[in-house]
Order: C-alpha cells, then sequence, then structure tokens
C-alpha cells in the first residue's frame, strides 16, 4: 500500500466509545489490535500538530449502549486530549452531525481524511463514502477500525473478518485509498 498522508490531512476518529465493548450486545468482533492503532494514530497525529476530529455517535435508541444517557455513550480512554472539533451525530455518516464536517474541513482548508473507528462497515464506511463523494481524499486505515459478525438476510452469519475485509474491497480505488497504520505513522 504503501500511501503517505499529507502534513494536513485530518485524522477522522469514529465512535469509539465504551458502548462498543459490550460484547454481550453486539457479538464477537475483529481486530483486537484496532484500539492501539487509533491510539498510535492519535498520538501521532497530535505530536506533529495536525488536525483532530472526534466523532461521537450519540444514538436515539434509548435502548442502546450508545444513547447520550448511558455510560457507554462515553469514549474509551485509547481517546486522550481535545480534539479540533468534536462532532455529535446519530446516523451513519460522520458528515451528518453537529457541528457541520465538511463546513469546519472547507473553512480549515483541509482537503484530505484519515478515517478510523468503529464500526468499519457502518460508520467508518459511510463516512468515506459520504468523503469521496465530496471531493475529499481519503485514506481509510482499514487496520484502526473493527467490527462484529453480522447475520445476513437469509440467516447467514457473516464473520467481522469478511465484512472488513468486503468494506475494504468496496471502498479502495472508488471512495478511498485502504492503508495501514504503519502506512501512515513512519
Amino acid at each position: 500500500m504503501g500511501e503517505k498522508a499529507s502534513g494536513r490531512a485530518a485524522l477522522v476518529v469514529i465512535d469509539v466509545q465504551q458502548g462498543f465493548k459490550d460484547a454481550d450486545f453486539w457479538g464477537p468482533r475483529n481486530n483486537p489490535e484496532c484500539e492501539s492503532n487509533i491510539g498510535a494514530l492519535i498520538e501521532t497525529w497530535r505530536t506533529a500538530g495536525r488536525p483532530i476530529v472526534f466523532v461521537r455517535h450519540d444514538s436515539e435508541s434509548p435502548d442502546s449502549p450508545l444513547h447520550p444517557s448511558s455510560p457507554g455513550n462515553a469514549f474509551q480512554s485509547v481517546i486522550t486530549g481535545e480534539p479540533d472539533l468534536l462532532v455529535s451525530k446519530s446516523v451513519n455518516s460522520s458528515f451528518h452531525g453537529t457541528p457541520d464536517l465538511h463546513a469546519w474541513l472547507q473553512q480549515n482548508n483541509l482537503h484530505e481524511l484519515v478515517i478510523c473507528g468503529i464500526t468499519t462497515n457502518h460508520c467508518c464506511e459511510t463516512t468515506a463514502r459520504v468523503g469521496g463523494n465530496l471531493g475529499y481524499d481519503v485514506l481509510f486505515a482499514l487496520d484502526a477500525t473493527h467490527t462484529f459478525d453480522r447475520t445476513s438476510p437469509e440467516g447467514q452469519k457473516i464473520s467481522a473478518g469478511v465484512l472488513s475485509e468486503v468494506t475494504a474491497t468496496n471502498l479502495h480505488g472508488e471512495f478511498a485509498t485502504v492503508v495501514t497504520t504503519a502506512d501512515l505513522i513512519v
């Protein structure tokens, strides 16, 4: 892969919240290195003085571990320091939250995004797709994301690993460039 982010790339850290640690609610996940890779990206960006965006999912469902009244709404401990922008959303795309991510990026003359967070095939993929459609150069740090096993409409169990591979395949070369954390921090 070998893609590098420019010095002006914004790191967009999506939904790294306590509620996603609830295995009874979400089921099995992939990529146990996700959080340490996110931490490495945040540290690299902060040390270099690059822009960092934290995104928080504020679920509208009172039963969700991500509902604002739930302790699961809080960020995980890997999310450290203050971001340049904190976006709250209740849908999949980080571009459909408050404050407006696209407007902030435009105001700050930022045209490149690095995406990481939870979950690979929902909020991270959706944000990458919308970002690509809006004309941003999107780098998708696949190993700094994770997802959970899902059941298909036909009742087949699809593993988190397969879902992650499908997301990478869907995004790469069309909406984003799929990269690794090592590509971005060396």
